[in-house]
This record gives C-alpha cells, structure tokens and sequence, in this order.
C-alpha cells in the first residue's frame, strides 16, 4: 500500500519530521512517501489566507503528479488548514485525509472534550472554521494560539516544546480537556513526550490521518463520487489556466 503525504509548504525539513512521525504509525506493508512543492511553487509556511490558498493549490499540484506517476492507494494533507481537501477529493477516489479533520475525530474517541493547541493566534479562526465544519463545536472546550511560527517548529531541539506544554497543561487543568489536539503538522514529533506529561491523550494529526487512510484503503472505501466531489468539469477554455494566478485573482470556484 502507498499513501502519499502532502505538506503543501515548501519546508524539507519538515516534511522529513512529519514523515517519520506517519512512518511510525504505519504498518509495515506501507509505503509512506512525503512531498512537498519546491520553493516558488507553495508558501513556505502557511499562516494567513493567503498561504492556505497557495496551500491548497500546491496540494492539488502534488495529487496530480501523483496520479501521472501511477498514483496512491490513498493521500494525506498535512496542514492543519486542511488546504485544497475537497479539490484533492474531486481528483481522486481513494481515501484523501486531512490532519485536523483526522486529528478532531480520533480525540472525540478518546475522551468526552478536547483542546487545540495550534501555532499563531490569526489562525485559530480557520480552526473554529474546521471545528464547526466536522461537527466539533461542542467537544472542543478550548482552542490556543502558542505564538510559535510554524517554520519554528523545523527545530526538534527548539524552546517550543516547555512553550507548548504550558498551553496544553492549562487547556486540562483550566478548561478540563480530556485530550488535546495538536495544530501543526510540525508538532507530531512532540506528541508522544507531552503526552508522558500531561497524563491525556494527545493526538498528533499525521499520525491520525495516516491511521485513517490506510483504514479505509484496506477496507475498500473512498471519496464518493456520486455528486460533490465528482471529478471536476473539464472546459475548453480553462486550458492552461495557471491555477495559482486564478488563485490569487479570488477566481477559483467562480
């Protein structure tokens, strides 16, 4: 089995931290393979709209070459924007797994109440967005911005981790959270550590995401096709549209 993970920022560093977390989870008869757009063709770190529609467009370019090299038997997007989801899923018929949706849904098993803890604070909105898009709303007690940039998080030795603690010991012990959520890709090498430390489960979105994915390949179950996520009209004159300039133009979807 292949699953394909996509970070849809251009950091290598992370991409090959955020591999070794899926690889962990994986089993042995799967082939992890982590890409990301080279520098020029994605943001280099998503953390404003902006970079969450470049996200997105790079997360579509990835699916693609995918699919010309022979494809996967499934795809995770790790962002926890989950950027370009739904376009991915219009593109193929195989599991296509974001990490927040993944990372929300495996937390709400875990416990009766959850909490984000996430990287700025202007990104929080776009967590609300998610919580209340996968029906979350009420599980979620408490969602933190920590202040740490996400390229920060490159660093495995980096001050980060006594900063994220302190959020994630304040969402239990303050707001009652039964388990905590972590919202960036580039946290997943934490996981385990601040879970030893708090005493909750502490869920890590990639390796969520991956857990999911390959659930679903072997059970033979993918993205429906039956109407939304069809694949996408193909039109004469949308031919070499350059989809990161419609992007930028807010014409994408119009």
């Amino acid at each position: 089995m292949r699953i394909t993970l996509i970070n849809p920022n251009t950091s290598r560093a992370m991409t090959d931290k955020i591999a070794v977390a899926a690889r962990e989870v994986a089993g042995p008869d799967v082939d992890i393979v982590a890409v990301c757009p080279e520098p020029g063709r994605g943001p280099a770190a998503v953390e404003s709209h902006v970079d969450e529609i470049l996200a997105g467009a790079a997360v579509v370019d990835a699916v693609r070459a995918d699919l010309a090299a022979g494809g996967s038997d499934g795809y995770v997007v790790a962002c926890f924007g989950d950027p370009g989801l739904d376009a991915a899923r219009e593109l193929v018929d195989v599991p296509v797994i974001g990490i927040a949706e993944a990372a929300m849904h495996v937390a709400a098993l875990t416990g009766r109440t959850f909490a984000v803890v996430t990287t700025l604070s202007r990104t929080l909105g776009r967590a609300q967005d998610l919580l209340a898009r996968y029906g979350f709303e009420r599980a979620c007690v408490a969602a933190y911005g920590t202040g740490i940039p996400v390229l920060e998080l490159e660093d495995t030795g980096s001050a980060a981790f006594e900063e994220i603690l302190g959020w994630c010991e304040r969402a239990v012990r303050e707001d009652g959270a039964d388990a905590i959520v972590l919202g960036c890709a580039g946290m997943a090498d934490l996981c385990r550590t601040l879970q030893h430390r708090l005493g909750v489960p502490v869920v890590d979105g990639v390796a969520a995401a991956v857990g999911l994915a390959t659930a679903m390949a072997r059970m033979g179950v993918g993205v429906s096709k039956r109407d939304e996520y069809a694949p996408p009209p193909v039109r004469s004159a949308d031919v070499g549209v350059d989809i990161r300039a419609a992007s930028a133009l807010g014409s994408v979807g119009a």
